[in-house]
């Protein structure tokens, strides 16, 4: 069954690419997202959950019924509880990697499959603790100048240069890249038989 996915990411793209699933993709429109200052009083889990729910359902009824399955997902970085999001500028990114040196942090990706066909959907999460190594000034001016913090949660990419201050995770790795493809397609599987 086909896979629209309700997404521009080109790294969850990449992802599905890597696995020769048949998808396409299919953007939510911004206003399909709760921002972190619009979050009502709800764990950094459930606000995963929910905004990759409202991705899903923007993008289930753009497409209307049909032979495919909506995956829409959303990664958020937390620290104590509070969800690092995307840094605005240079110094919200050093204000965020100071922050995650030399501490160990999660990475949670909400997840909603729609069946299009039968209108059945399921939503969960995945979680994965990240270990940060101690950053010094050097790094993080020299990491923010490379420019890959920015448009990433938490200001970085593990499968870029920030892979060199990750000395390990505990859980799928894929779901710090932004998309946990396993549990994503566990979901798929469940929603279409």
């Amino acid at each position: 069954m086909k896979i629209i996915l309700a997404s521009s990411s080109p790294r969850r793209r990449e992802i599905l690419s890597n696995i020769n699933v048949d998808f396409e993709i299919c953007a939510p429109p911004d206003s399909a997202e709760v921002s972190i200052d619009e979050k009502q009083s709800c764990s950094p889990s459930e606000f995963a959950v929910l905004n990759a729910e409202k991705k899903a359902e923007a993008v289930a009824k753009i497409c209307g019924k049909k032979e495919a399955v909506v995956l829409g997902a959303d990664t958020v970085v937390v620290l104590d509880d509070v969800i690092l999001g995307k840094p605005v500028d240079s110094e919200d990114a050093k204000r965020m990697l100071n922050l995650l040196s030399d501490r160990i942090h999660f990475v949670i990706s909400g997840i909603c499959v729609i069946n299009l066909n039968t209108g059945k959907k399921i939503s969960s999460y995945e979680k994965t603790e990240v270990v940060f190594k101690k950053l010094s000034e050097d790094e993080i001016d020299s990491y923010i100048k490379s420019l890959e913090p920015f448009g990433k949660a938490g200001a970085y990419a593990i499968q870029g240069l920030a892979s060199l201050f990750i000395p390990s995770i505990k859980g799928c790795y894929f779901n710090v890249v932004g998309l946990p493809i396993f549990k994503c397609m566990s979901m798929i599987k469940e929603i279409t038989e």
